[in-house]
């Protein structure tokens, strides 16, 4: 087998802001950015929401799984949802909580600056959240107040934990257990 030959020195030590995580912010991104502007808002939102749903299922598997837990209480999945989000660069706090509602604020979003005009990227965030909340206290609604990508300095998440009885139409995205 032949011996890989060396790079240039010089391109090596090159300052290229390159890297595996700003790279990896990038190419989704792009990918989104892609998606928003080939099929729209609304169906990229979509393609991102069943991404969220299938990684909140692998998250919320884990979590059990390291909690030795078959479900989550309502404290357990505030805390884990704060703490996902920590082990991804976000800085997402709890800012109320009850058996009604968890309401959730983030000062900084783990995509970065890549997040900024892509709304759609949000669904992942609503969808983790929703799937979680739901499979461990049976019924979650995500509302996101306000976010990041749309502009807003902060973001502001509310999962409301009970369906709401007097409209038919509520705000948000609902979640069910199974």
């Amino acid at each position: 087998m032949d011996e890989p030959s060396p790079i240039d020195e010089s391109i090596a030590r090159a300052d290229i802001p390159l890297a595996r995580e700003p790279f990896m912010r990038s190419l989704l991104g792009q990918l989104v950015s892609t998606l928003e502007m080939v099929v729209g808002v609304e169906e990229a939102s979509g393609f991102m929401s069943v991404v969220g749903q299938k990684l909140g299922d692998e998250i919320n598997h884990d979590y059990r799984l390291a909690l030795r837990t078959a479900s989550l209480s309502r404290s357990q999945v505030a805390d884990v949802l704060v703490d996902l989000k920590r082990r991804i660069a976000g800085d997402f706090y709890v800012i109320e909580q009850s058996d009604e509602k968890i309401v959730l604020g983030n000062r900084a979003c783990p995509f970065g600056e890549k997040v900024l005009s892509r709304p759609s990227m949000c669904m992942i965030t609503s969808n983790v959240f929703g799937s979680i909340a739901a499979e461990n206290l049976g019924y979650a609604r995500v509302k996101l107040e306000e976010t990041i990508a749309e502009g807003c300095g902060a973001c502001r998440i509310v999962i409301h934990l009970e369906p709401e009885l007097e409209s038919d139409a509520p705000d948000g995205r609902e979640y069910f257990k199974g």
